[in-house]
């Protein structure tokens, strides 16, 4: 599991602006690398990286 964690860090860090993440590139690499939304999350709340323009409340 270290390892798909690893590569989920390095998508969410990869898709970052200013800080940010949009909602729909997360559940997009949530779906892609087969995590839920809620996993996905606290992923990128370890990161410290906030999740923008959120459409579904998912985050």
């Amino acid at each position: 599991m270290e390892k798909k964690t690893d590569s989920v860090e390095k998508r969410i860090l990869d898709s970052v602006v200013d800080g940010r993440i949009p909602c729909p590139v997360l559940r997009a690499i949530a779906e892609e690398e087969g995590i839920t939304y809620n996993e996905a999350g606290r992923i990128a709340n370890k990161l410290k990286v906030k999740i923008a323009d959120c459409e579904l409340g998912c985050f």
